[in-house]
């Protein structure tokens, strides 16, 4: 197999995940705002609402309004999930609950680095390959791949929100492509969704790889 020039990767899912369950990490930070409910009920109800929420990208805004469009969105998904499960008339300041768990998440509590990352990484950087990230998380992933460790890796980090693109679309995988000045041909894209990444990637030209990290 030929060596790439440069390896893109997925970020959630690939290179780490959340800790238990995003329905978890909601419900405990709604504890303590007085509201009760099951880790289970929040996370079937949080991945229909993010999966019914539209692509999270802002080709119209200006790079300093982004931070704000990205968290309106995901409040806006926060909402729904509280909304399905019939409780979100019980918050009595739902904003400053959702600032909290904004930036929790942009910290590195929630989050654990799967095992196989660090030596993965190791090994594609002894062998000088260039190393990117794909991802259609938001500008907070800056942050949580500093806090663990990660961020040393990466020559370059394309997300959605910035991109004005998001996976599988192939303008993103183009955009990351352009960073490097290289050939789709030459590059790999690894990821855990079969239709973002493997689907975007392959359409896009780039050698696709799936990681299956359910349990």
């Amino acid at each position: 197999m030929q060596k790439p020039k440069i390896i893109f990767l997925d970020a959630v899912g690939t290179l780490f995940g959340v800790k238990g369950s995003v329905g978890q990490v909601y419900g405990e930070v709604a504890q303590k705002f007085g509201i009760y409910i099951s880790a289970k009920t929040l996370n079937q109800a949080f991945l229909q609402s993010f999966q019914a929420a539209p692509p999270p990208v802002f080709p119209e805004m200006e790079p300093d309004e982004i931070a704000s469009c990205e968290f309106h969105w995901w409040k806006s998904v926060a909402q729904q999930t509280f909304q399905q499960v019939g409780v979100l008339n019980q918050f009595t300041d739902f904003s400053a609950f959702f600032a909290e768990l904004y930036q929790y998440f942009a910290t590195a509590e929630p989050w654990y680095v799967y095992p196989d990352v660090f030596p993965a990484l190791e090994q594609w950087q002894q062998r000088e390959i260039e190393l990117g990230i794909i991802s259609n998380f938001d500008s907070r992933l800056y942050l949580v791949l500093a806090e663990l460790g990660l961020e040393q890796f990466f020559a370059s980090i394309t997300i959605s929100t910035e991109a004005g693109a998001a996976k599988p679309d192939k303008e993103i995988f183009m955009t990351a492509l352009a960073k490097h000045q290289c050939d789709p041909e030459l590059a790999w894209h690894i990821g855990d969704s079969w239709t973002e990444d493997y689907h975007g990637a392959t359409a896009a030209g780039l050698r696709a790889f799936i990681v299956d990290r359910k349990e």
